[in-house]
């Protein structure tokens, strides 16, 4: 049983417990899980695979990412906009994502309501919300890590406005993390602060 601080991985370096699981975990803790993320498209590839994570495990949608991407159009806006019946029938029926129509249809709506924005208003909406970090304290263990925070419940909220859908605050809360928002890599992790 772990006690829920940073533990040694097999290089000896210290880490958030969950990274340890698997490689794949691994390189997405060391790699990007907390670093920043910009850009409308990848903003939308976030917030539709937190979408499609709502009840699962992250590993499964990181393992299947790829097969997200090429169902998804690289999760391009304006290609996943233009999506058809026929493009919707194509994805219910795809084995490399997660067939979900409800998550599905949630995606192709968003990608639907985002297209009429102009360049760079998902991106400045999302950042708006980024808490002030010199506020925030390190997490010592992973029962400091909240999973809703008032921020990422104004941010579910502001993009619901919009018209987003699948966005609740605890998948804006793992939004936050995921594009660097927020920093709650553990006070000893090696990747605290590799921003």
């Amino acid at each position: 049983m772990t006690t829920g601080t940073a533990l040694a991985g097999p290089d000896g370096a210290l880490r958030c417990p969950w990274a340890l699981s698997t490689d794949d975990y691994v390189s997405y803790h060391d790699e990007e899980w907390g670093r920043p993320i910009h850009g409308d498209d990848a903003l939308f590839e976030r917030i539709s695979l937190e979408a499609f994570q709502s009840g699962l495990s992250w590993i499964t949608i990181l393992r299947r990412r790829p097969g997200f991407r090429a169902a998804f159009a690289g999760f391009r806006i304006e290609k996943v906009a233009a999506f058809t019946d026929e493009d919707r029938e194509r994805l219910l029926a795809d084995p490399g994502i997660i067939r979900n129509r409800a998550k599905i249809d949630a995606t192709l709506a968003n990608a639907r309501v985002l297209a009429g924005w102009p360049e760079g208003e998902l991106d400045g909406l999302i950042w708006s919300h980024a808490p002030d970090p010199a506020r925030r304290a390190a997490p010592k263990t992973l029962a400091d890590v909240p999973a809703v925070t008032p921020e990422s419940t104004a941010l579910s909220k502001d993009l619901k406005k919009h018209g987003l859908r699948f966005v609740g605050p605890t998948t804006a809360y793992a939004l936050m993390q995921a594009c660097g928002l927020v920093d709650d890599h553990l006070e000893t992790c090696m990747a605290r602060g590799a921003r």
